[in-house]
């Protein structure tokens, strides 16, 4: 009910005469009128209407101008408002508003749960979707409802334990189990199964459409003993349900906490308990968590009026050469490699193929002598180019100091390595089977006529089985390359390297990331033999026309020079470990010193050796912590079995985190206690180019990482935000902006957007003191920071209803967040990866975005395709990046 003062223009002039001396008192505010029954059914239940009832107040009088909404009893109470002449008018005033107001509660208390408009209300709007069955769970319908329920049935009752199985919660049994309890509270149940019938009754409940309905079940779920009271002990089992349900370990060990802090909002007066109605206003003013950016209207109307996505012509012709531009268009840099790669190739098996085909030798061996030696062609150009990829200082040299960059991809060097290698197999499986197969049988079944040719080669006595081939030096050179080749090659799939075969104990032994390492590096003995093998031939005498060495000479000589660099650099690149800490998710965290003269850009790598684990294994790493940082930071996922002998090895010697302090496990050299002797030795090899560190030639960057991924983008983060204290601090004078005449390089970066994954809460730690530096330093918010829990349901669903609640509280009160436990607000659920899109689309027209992702291969697609889609038909123009991961 709203009151407020009627300043009536329409009185007379005489009655304004005759009141100059008058005083008037004004009162506004809402009085919610409390619905609920003394019944044990809807005795919990709340509901708020507004009658706005117009006095008008002067002197020592009251009257009411108007009445709107109610009904008669409504109107009878509030005529009891009105009063003349009475004495003391103020204090009359407010004791009737108060009698009133209870009144009108009692009255709509006596009605039941009433559905009511909530659809003008911005609040119900926040939490319109309180859902038990969202696109998470079983949204099916009652049909598949009803067939698990005659499979999961026992003697045509289904168990309580089997409830959230039936209707799809499978990942939630223990909220299944509170909500099956609630509903079969609502009904009077208390048996621990159900027939098909009740059930029936229990989902059309739970998927009813209506607001009021599922606000009901929540309740039930809340006020277990249904006597319209809340106690703190009944929100400390709800908040510590929710966690669980969400998997939000460190929000379930704080529920005691955290039922305090609710209480302390809906009880100020002590009372021990909160009503029904003060948990649904709590409720509904929990701030929507989804991703509604805001964004210019008139940008987002041209966006919206574009087709994002191409409309299918019917034209096959025109369909199909759209696609072949766009293909183009997006890889013209890999398709111009590629072409050069496969047009070398296959003249170089051309010209041997014809060299052969004039000679003496194809009339006893045919096309297979020719097969062969144009296979070996390609294979020795192969077997050189595939070094280069892998020359990891001279392609960040070429993608730093030179402009090579805007036509070779050096970001798919790596991939173009796996290219490389795929053409050695087919070579070597040429050249070997011809060779096996065709040739050698077609030399031992010719006539003494048809050998005459061939003595020069093969001497006067002809070969008379196969083992005359094997035993010679070309022969077991051959064989051996081939199974060593054989051996690296499987061994690299990722199948092996990331062991997800599921093997027997003793082969999964002979797998793994060491196995690859290791095999990977038989490649010395490959390629002495090879050199041994294109020395030794059967069919050229001659030393010029034995060209094997000359392909492999450039290339081998820069590997070797690649090797011996970074043998000295890592020689006087020791470092020494500041602090060590191990974090949830099994990351371990080193801070080292930063080497004389080791400088880097954010987003590149370094190669990582601990003579404790293996004195030969170097490891790659991104950097985390930036430039102009006074120390060297990396992050380590333990994955493999390098990574979980080095945990071990920090674990042994570090002690437990103190209680203000973040980490499982701290070790800090500053500290006493810590001796640098007792820490394993460090070698570090870098930087290395990566793709995130072109972040520099875009003015707005779009980061996505998910996980662990999130490394070399929490660098540029860091040097983003160094650059922005730096400028306050030349701003406000503290700092030149030069040194000795050397102006400063403007940054390029004005906008940076920040979108973190990840599926555990305790990864937040990882960066937390990044975040909140972001929070304190970026007034101008020049980073926007996004985290996203995908272990908490989505937005609308019932399960995290209450971390929405406890989240906004907490932020509003604290200013931390109880998902992160950062000053940045965690999003629930996953991204919508095209709304992001569209925001940063309208925001920054005409401009070109760099969108660097890192993380799992699955997203890479449908961020790769979202950017094509957006650069297409807007004019912002994305460029999207991929990190080797």
């Amino acid at each position: 009910m709203e009151i407020q003062e009627n300043q009536q223009e329409t009185w007379s002039e005489t009655e304004s005469r005759s009141s100059t001396s008058s005083r008037r008192a004004g009162f506004s505010g809402p009085l919610a009128t409390n619905k609920r029954n003394s019944s044990k059914k809807s005795s919990k239940y709340k509901e708020e209407e507004y009658v706005e009832i117009t006095l008008d107040v002067r002197d020592d009088s009251v009257s009411v101008q108007n009445i709107r909404g109610g009904d008669s009893e409504t109107a009878f109470l509030a005529s009891q408002l009105e009063r003349k002449n009475h004495p003391s008018l103020g204090s009359q005033l407010s004791l009737r508003l108060r009698q009133v107001s209870q009144e009108l509660k009692r009255i709509t208390s006596s009605n039941t749960f009433d559905k009511v408009d909530r659809s003008k209300s911005g609040a119900a709007r926040a939490l319109k979707g309180l859902k038990f069955m969202t696109k998470n769970v079983g949204t099916e319908g009652w049909s598949e409802v009803e067939a698990r329920f005659d499979k999961l049935a026992v003697d045509g009752l289904l168990p309580k334990n089997r409830f959230g199985q039936c209707i799809g919660m499978n990942e939630s049994s223990e909220f299944a189990s509170e909500l099956f309890d609630a509903l079969a509270r609502n009904r009077g149940i208390t048996s621990a199964s159900i027939s098909k019938a009740v059930l029936r009754e229990f989902w059309e409940q739970i998927t009813d459409q209506g607001f009021d309905a599922r606000l009901q079940i929540f309740f039930g779920m809340v006020d277990k003993n249904a006597d319209g009271r809340i106690t703190e002990e009944e929100v400390k089992e709800i908040i510590a349900l929710s966690a669980s349900a969400n998997k939000l370990s460190k929000i379930q060990e704080r529920a005691e906490e955290y039922a305090a802090l609710i209480m302390e909002e809906l009880d100020p007066d002590n009372l021990g308990y909160i009503e029904l109605y003060n948990l649904e206003m709590l409720l509904l003013q929990a701030p929507n968590q989804s991703t509604n950016l805001a964004t210019d209207s008139r940008i987002l109307s041209q966006v919206l009026s574009q087709r994002l996505v191409p409309t299918k012509d019917h034209n096959p012709i025109k369909r199909c050469y759209r696609k072949v531009a766009y293909f183009v268009e997006d890889n013209w840099k890999r398709i111009w490699v590629m072409a050069l790669w496969l047009g070398i190739c296959a003249g170089l098996f051309t010209w041997k193929f014809i060299q052969y085909k004039h000679r003496a030798v194809f009339d006893v061996m045919g096309y297979c002598v020719t097969t062969a030696k144009g296979a070996a062609e390609t294979t020795k150009f192969n077997m050189a180019l595939i070094l280069l990829p892998v020359c990891r200082n001279t392609i960040t040299w070429l993608r730093s100091k030179t402009k090579l960059g805007a036509v070779v991809p050096f970001d798919d060097n790596i991939n173009f390595h796996k290219v490389v290698a795929f053409g050695i197999a087919i070579g070597v499986g040429l050249h070997a089977g011809a060779h096996l197969t065709c040739d050698f049988p077609r030399l031992l079944h010719a006539t003494d006529e048809e050998y005459e040719p061939m003595k020069p080669f093969f001497g006067d006595d002809r070969p008379n089985n196969y083992w005359w081939f094997v035993k010679g030096t070309e022969g077991w050179t051959g064989v051996v390359m081939v199974v060593l080749m054989a051996i690296a090659y499987i061994l690299a799939q990722p199948w092996f390297r990331r062991n997800r075969l599921n093997l027997p104990t003793t082969l999964k032994k002979l797998t793994g990331f060491n196995a690859f390492w290791y095999s990977h590096h038989l490649f010395v003995i490959v390629y002495a033999l090879f050199i041994v093998h294109g020395y030794y031939l059967y069919l050229s005498k001659k030393w010029y026309k034995k060209t094997t060495w000359m392909y492999l000479a450039i290339p081998m000589g820069l590997y070797a020079c690649e090797r011996l660099i970074r043998a000295f650099r890592s020689g006087y690149k020791s470092v020494r470990i500041l602090k060590v800490a191990v974090y949830p998710g099994n990351v371990l965290a080193l801070h080292m010193s930063k080497p004389q003269g080791f400088r880097y850009t954010s987003g590149q790598y370094i190669f990582v050796n601990c003579s404790a684990v293996s004195q030969f294994q170097w490891h790659p790493f991104s950097i985390t912590s930036a430039p102009g940082d006074d120390y060297l930071s990396i992050h380590i996922r333990t994955l493999g079995d390098w990574t979980a002998q080095l945990k071990a090895v920090f674990s042994k010697v570090c002690q437990p985190a103190s209680s203000n302090q973040s980490g499982l496990l701290r070790a800090d050299i500053a500290s006493s206690d810590n001796k640098p002797s007792r820490l394993p030795k460090l070698l570090i090899d870098g930087p290395y180019g990566a793709p995130a560190q072109d972040y520099k030639n875009y003015d707005v960057l779009l980061l996505v990482g998910l996980g662990i991924g999130a490394t070399p983008l929490i660098s540029i983060v860091k040097d983003v935000l160094n650059n922005i204290k730096q400028q306050k601090e030349i701003e406000e004078g503290m700092v030149e902006s030069g040194i000795k005449g050397n102006k400063r390089k403007p940054f390029a970066t004005k906008r940076a957007y920040f979108y973190w994954v990840t599926r555990e809460q305790g990864s937040f730690e990882w960066f937390r003191g990044v975040m909140n530096e972001v929070a304190d330093y970026d007034q101008d918010r020049v980073i926007e920071l996004h985290n996203y829990c995908t272990s908490v349901y989505e937005e609308g669903d019932a399960r995290s209803a209450l971390i929405a609640m406890l989240q906004s509280l907490q932020h509003a009160k604290n200013g931390v967040d109880v998902v992160s436990e950062t000053r940045v607000k965690t999003h629930f659920a996953r991204p919508n990866w095209r709304k992001v899109f569209k925001h940063v689309a309208v925001n920054y027209p005409n401009q070109k975005v760099g969108v660097f992702y890192c993380g799992a291969p699955g997203l890479t697609g449908e961020l790769r395709r979202l950017a094509q889609d957006f650069s297409r038909k807007t004019t912002t123009k994305f460029d999207f990046h991929k990190e080797n991961f």
